[in-house]
């Protein structure tokens, strides 16, 4: 099977397994499919809005130079790269919804009880996605 129009979201703070993503993309990818890479920048919270206020401009300059890294490294000819600001989850589902994906590559780490918990975007992305969801596990380097 593949897929004409792919969303790949990855973490401002991303590793390999986010390049890995993108190639289990490409893998996917109809001829002439679109493949958009999309990040989301969290804002502060409300309640250190205020304690970060005299921090603001360089919270600013730190939330567009983490953008434009992203950007930078996965820009290709068959991608393009998208820089939101929000909460994660709610920005890739609403990212997936109004471009009309046909499926979503995110990568996970496995998770442990945290995950269990308190949830993870790949989770809630999976639980709440309306088109196909191919999950890029990380690889243990120390599991065989």
């Amino acid at each position: 099977m593949t897929y004409s129009r792919i969303l790949v979201p990855v973490a401002p703070a991303h590793g390999d397994e986010a390049g890995r993503a993108v190639e289990v993309a490409r893998s996917l990818a109809a001829p002439d499919a679109q493949i958009t890479v999309i990040t989301v920048v969290e804002d502060l919270p409300p309640y250190l809005r205020t304690e970060a206020y005299v921090l603001n401009e360089e919270a600013q300059e730190s939330r567009q130079s983490i953008g434009q890294a992203v950007v930078d490294e996965f820009t290709a000819p068959d991608t393009r790269v998208l820089v939101r600001h929000g909460h994660p989850t709610r920005m890739i589902l609403d990212e997936a919804g109004s471009g009309s994906y046909d499926c979503i590559v995110i990568p996970s780490a496995q998770p442990g009880w945290g995950h269990f918990f308190l949830g993870s975007t790949a989770s809630s992305v999976v639980r709440h996605a309306h088109c196909s969801v191919h999950v890029v596990r990380h690889q243990d380097s120390a599991a065989s």
